[in-house]
């Protein structure tokens, strides 16, 4: 299948702060085949007339618990630890891979339908989740979020290490590199050291990734000075974890420090400011933090608490964090905040998608820029951080298949989707 855009503005987020208009964008099979200002000579399958709209790369939602959706506002106005152990945890003990399905495919409607083409996932019940996310069309990069509570480890013992070989075998690179299967560390909190060193190594033979939660709230940055005499960034780097490409969710107290330490090896920091702010665990220093050298990505964390998976949302909220908090109305400029939902994401991820250049995933979005939001339009990237909304996209094209357009869903069921949360998942959650 190949598909011309044509009357196209679009936001490169090339790292130059590219608004190509009057442009083209063709589309061959998966894949961005060109970008520019004259028409292609020769033949596509499709067109796609582009006039009053603008087009962006799709979001890179680069932490999520997804099939959490059902939880949307489940014990809410809790501290952390109260609302896993009183609510999040005796619903999670209830699951199935039939509520997984139906709640991840939920969850994936609403991310598609506000632009979102590439995910990191961390949960359980992969098997289930996979099959979702490959059949939506979307890429991702999945792991199980790996535990150990008891004061022994083997990995021959272990579930997760079970997990993590089986996915791997089963699932990493599937659908030409849709699906990636990435290790995991839950956190410094919910594991052992010998889970930390088997992951490491684990990752580093099979060329995966690392998605680790890290310093999330002050509790769990005191608590590991007290076990280890170091914060968990240092216990990370200490144990190997940051050796191979990896992710940190969070990051909310770390330290200069620990920011030398994710600089230094290159570790992503996915800043969920909505979901930190809710949950009352703080703000991560993200300004300070690019200043030192850290990448920053953007992530929407679980539906449960965060209540939607409006990346617009939470890219206007992280700009205006950092500017509110420093004081400074250019520590993270509207490009920054497009280029960390994007760009930034898609590098972390290992992928060349969140950039609308030749040779990168045709992972593209429209936005309706004749919605009464984003009239006037002195400024593309001001409009799109500050002014639009999730609901202004028209069109969702993931791996070069249009799989969203005008509010109708072509690779997600609703209707199916809708009587499955009725009449099965939230009694068996919540019943």
């Amino acid at each position: 299948m190949s598909t011309l855009f044509t009357n196209v503005t679009a936001v490169l987020t090339d790292g130059q702060h590219t608004v190509l208009k009057d442009a083209y964008v063709a589309v061959e099979s998966t894949t961005i085949s060109y970008v520019g200002t004259q028409r292609p000579n020769r033949y596509f399958d499709a067109e796609v007339d582009c006039t009053g709209k603008v087009m962006m790369p799709g979001f890179v939602n680069a932490h999520t618990h997804i099939p959490m959706t059902p939880m949307r506002g489940y014990g809410g106005g809790c501290d952390l630890q109260t609302w896993l152990h009183q609510y999040i945890f005796p619903a999670e003990s209830r699951w199935d891979d039939r509520a997984i399905r139906a709640s991840t495919a939920l969850g994936l409607a609403e991310m598609i339908a506000s632009g979102v083409t590439c995910i990191a996932d961390m949960y359980m019940r992969n098997d289930a989740l996979i099959q979702e996310v490959a059949a939506a069309g979307i890429s991702g990069n999945i792991c199980c979020g790996a535990t150990e509570f008891s004061g022994h480890f083997d990995p021959n013992q272990n579930r997760d290490c079970k997990i993590q070989q089986a996915l791997t075998d089963q699932w990493h690179g599937y659908g030409e590199g849709q699906i990636l299967i990435d290790a995991s560390v839950h956190g410094e909190y919910t594991s052992v050291p010998g889970l930390w060193d088997w992951m490491a190594r684990f990752a580093a033979d099979h060329k995966q990734g690392i998605h680790v939660h890290l310093s999330e709230t002050i509790a769990e940055q005191e608590a590991c000075l007290a076990r280890h005499g170091m914060t968990p960034a240092a216990v990370f780097e200490q144990h190997g974890l940051f050796d191979v490409r990896a992710i940190a969710a969070h990051c909310v107290q770390t330290t200069p420090q620990d920011w030398e330490i994710l600089s230094r090896h290159k570790v992503t920091a996915i800043h969920n400011p909505m979901s930190n702010l809710k949950l009352g665990s703080g703000i991560a220093p993200i300004a300070a933090m690019r200043k030192a050298g850290v990448r920053v990505g953007l992530g929407t964390d679980g539906v449960s608490s965060n209540n939607a998976t409006d990346l617009f949302a939470d890219m206007k909220l992280m700009a205006l964090l950092a500017c509110g908090s420093t004081h400074d109305p250019l520590a993270l400029t509207a490009w920054d905040a497009l280029t960390a939902a994007t760009a930034t994401g898609g590098e972390a991820l290992g992928r060349k998608t969140g950039v609308i250049a030749e040779g990168y995933s045709a992972d593209l979005i429209l936005v309706d820029f004749t919605k009464p939001n984003l009239i006037p339009c002195h400024d593309v990237a001001e409009n799109l951080v500050y002014s639009a909304h999730g609901a202004d996209v028209c069109m969702n094209m993931a791996r070069g298949k249009i799989i969203y357009q005008d509010g109708v869903w072509f690779t997600i069921d609703m209707d199916r989707v809708r009587k499955e949360m009725d009449n099965y998942v939230l009694p068996k959650l919540f019943g």
